[in-house]
């Protein structure tokens, strides 16, 4: 017997311990929202209905925490080996994994995601760089709280967006749904809390920063996919469409006796681009996990 909510949730979050920290935060939030939405319809059937007898007739359809905690974790281990199927563990030399980069689509998705942080950065970053500022600066005028607080809860939003972003591309898992907010609670109570949670400025934090990353990803990703892909089509360029290679501001016809070589430093290159944003993708999601999942 549970004598609140909050009881059965830190029970649920026992039970779930050892699994992934974003569907520990999942499960908690739909347990939440489904046994707060169901106390309250209870209550305005019955008011006179203590919490405890309430919860006891809804806990009887939606199971007890071991139960639910079996069933979300069987249910994650099923998409999990759908969406992210194990590698085969095959013993290959360093030059084989070297170049079997090329068929791996983790590393073409992380690259895609370097690219894409242009923007994202761009939106979120500066949304959250600006935002907060504004935000403050309109205290003077007596919507200042409202403003704030509608600025903090569009983080919470726009960072459940990039860790879908995140989880697309870069393969790490991340929360599926925002984190609940009671209904129950008035303005006042609801902006205290979104003040208080470390999470909403750990998200803030996240977006400002990615408004820089978002630079060097792409300076990163484009620069080098841009050189590459001229050194692999040099020949073509140079010798059908008679135009010089540039590099470093500077342009010049290359020997017809090395085009071949450029050509396959360029492919060289690529296999290094895709190493080089696996690595940065698995860094970032890491990073993404610690800033936007909560603990």
């Amino acid at each position: 017997m549970f004598k609140d909510v909050h009881e059965y949730l830190s029970q649920l979050k026992r039970e779930l311990k050892g699994s992934d920290p974003a569907l520990t935060q999942d499960a908690l939030a739909d347990a939440e929202e489904h046994l707060r939405t169901a106390l309250d319809n209870a209550k305005k059937e019955a008011p006179h209905i203590s919490e405890t007898e309430a919860l006891d007739a809804i806990l009887e359809k939606y199971g007890e925490p071991n139960e639910v905690a079996s069933a979300y974790k069987e249910i994650e281990d099923q998409i999990s080996s759908f969406l992210y199927p194990p590698q085969p563990s095959k013993t290959r030399s360093r030059l084989a994994k070297f170049f079997s980069i090329y068929g791996d689509s983790q590393a073409w998705a992380a690259v895609l995601y370097m690219l894409f942080s242009l923007v994202t950065g761009i939106l979120f970053g500066l949304w959250a760089l600006f935002g907060m500022p504004l935000s403050l600066i309109s205290l003077i005028f007596i919507i200042g709280l409202p403003l704030i607080g509608l600025f903090l809860l569009s983080l919470r939003g726009i960072a459940l967006i990039e860790g879908r972003i995140v989880e697309a591309l870069l393969g790490i898992r991340m929360p599926r749904k925002p984190v609940f907010v009671s209904q129950g609670l008035g303005p006042w109570e609801k902006f205290k809390s979104l003040i208080k949670d470390p999470d909403t400025w750990k998200s803030l934090a996240y977006l400002i920063l990615l408004f820089p990353f978002g630079w060097i990803y792409f300076g990163l990703s484009g620069f080098a996919l841009a050189c590459a892909l001229s050194f692999i089509f040099a020949p073509v360029l140079e010798l059908i469409f008679h135009l010089p290679l540039e590099l470093y501001g500077t342009s010049a016809f290359t020997p017809i006796g090395m085009l071949h070589f450029v050509s396959i430093g360029g492919i060289l290159l690529l296999f290094l681009i895709l190493h080089m944003a696996k690595f940065v993708g698995r860094i970032h999601g890491r990073y993404a996990k610690f800033m936007l999942v909560r603990k």
